[in-house]
């Protein structure tokens, strides 16, 4: 795929989790050689958008159980120009009474072009990049305060979709996403993480939540990837528990900074895990 400017190849959303800080880890580890690319947690899609940045994709399948992640990339991918038009009229300013007046809004509608519209706004303009939803699955994250927020330009809307139309999108669970993986294809997994506490476990990014089994789960397709001879890489946190899931694999240890904690001074670095089951740097 021919490269636009690399100015517009960057993520729509700002996402609690994302991998920018990882980038450099992360694709300094990827396999040199690979034919499909597979990313079932694709979230802000950074690691995604630097691989077709730097060719190193011809073609992906991607995927998210988040039902609004999903329509919005659809949605760049076949109504760019009605997304920009539609973000265009938003009458939505960057103050608090407008933020829930667009959050009131959106928990109530459906046309998916209004919603992803929607949907990049309350992230860029709500809390930290979180997406969160209550008991009732509705969108509740509160007003974020900032004071130049901005939104995405349209060069970078259509560099975006571009780059999906060698991209097959899908909203399911990461058995189905990979099901069709095989040798010589590259996996990457990232998941919501492990917690690193008890108190600090993090389930709203879907109304059914990330937990202990389905960590096992993921580990044993990983397990089954590795068996057909698929590369397969995976970002957690660097706890007890997912380095005995991966104790037959490669665990590369790197340092990273979560940003999800409410109060600042708690944002330290931590421990995150890079592995794999192919050699790494």
């Amino acid at each position: 795929m021919e490269s636009l400017s690399n100015e517009y190849y960057k993520p729509i959303l700002k996402w609690a989790g994302g991998k920018r800080q990882l980038l450099p880890a992360l694709i300094k580890n990827i396999p040199e050689k690979f034919n499909t690319y597979y990313e079932p947690f694709i979230g802000g899609a950074a690691l995604l958008i630097s691989l077709y940045s730097l060719n190193k994709i011809n073609e992906s399948v991607i995927s998210d159980t988040n039902k609004d992640l999903y329509n919005l990339y659809k949605t760049i991918k076949e109504n760019p120009q009605q997304l920009i038009d539609e973000l265009n009229n938003l009458e939505f300013k960057n103050n608090k009474d407008d933020y829930y007046k667009a959050r009131e809004l959106f928990n109530s509608i459906n046309d998916p072009i209004e919603r992803s519209a929607l949907l990049i706004y309350l992230n860029r303009h709500g809390y930290n990049g979180l997406y969160r939803v209550n008991s009732s699955n509705k969108f509740n994250v509160p007003f974020g305060k900032y004071n130049n927020p901005g939104m995405p330009s349209s060069g970078n809307i259509m560099a975006l979709s571009e780059l999906f139309q060698s991209c097959t999108i899908m909203n399911s669970d990461f058995e189905l996403t990979v099901n069709n993986a095989r040798k010589d294809d590259f996996v990457y997994f990232d998941p919501p993480y492990m917690p690193l506490s008890k108190t600090s476990y993090f389930t709203g990014y879907t109304h059914s939540g990330f937990d202990e089994k389905d960590q096992e789960r993921l580990a044993k397709s990983f397990q089954k990837l590795s068996d057909k001879g698929v590369y397969v890489m995976e970002s957690n946190s660097s706890t007890d528990f997912i380095k005995e899931l991966y104790k037959d694999f490669n665990l590369l240890e790197v340092d990273a900074r979560r940003n999800i904690n409410s109060v600042g001074t708690k944002r330290n670095s931590i421990k995150e895990l890079i592995i794999t089951n192919y050699g790494v740097a």
